[in-house]
């Protein structure tokens, strides 16, 4: 989405991608209702992104089955179309008794080299086991 509320006009690529979690130690207080989690993200991207990512993620899920929030940070250093650069996404999830909303940002200024000036919205799609990512961006 852009500042107006709308999706960034600009390239739409998709690709896919591996994950690893690996969790960390939790500063927030558990709770039998809370369950606060912490975790590094490590990304390997492929297709038109062609890059990794490190980052870090915090969660808490609720006692209610499929009602969970989480947001993270990630760094991809990498290319983008033949471009190479660096950029942070920002994430922002929320499960609502199982429905999923998530919204990936790329912020603002964070892209290097030949990736400054960078902005976009990223999708994730889950399915058949694999990560696929679909990333309007303008530049």
């Amino acid at each position: 989405m852009a500042e107006d509320g709308n999706e960034v006009q600009g390239k739409e690529i998709q690709g896919k991608f591996d994950v690893n979690l690996n969790p960390l130690d939790v500063h927030m207080p558990a709770s039998e209702s809370l369950k606060p989690g912490r975790m590094t993200i490590d990304k390997t991207f492929h297709g038109p992104l062609s890059a990794t990512s490190k980052g870090e993620m915090l969660s808490v899920m609720t006692a209610v089955p499929g009602s969970a929030g989480y947001v993270a940070m990630e760094i991809v250093s990498g290319t983008l179309d033949g471009k190479t650069g660096t950029f942070a996404l920002q994430h922002f999830g929320v499960m609502n008794n199982g429905k999923d909303s998530l919204i990936l940002k790329v912020v603002p200024d964070s892209g290097t080299d030949e990736l400054a000036g960078l902005s976009g919205d990223m999708k994730i799609i889950r399915e058949g086991g694999e990560h696929i990512y679909v990333f309007n961006y303008a530049l």
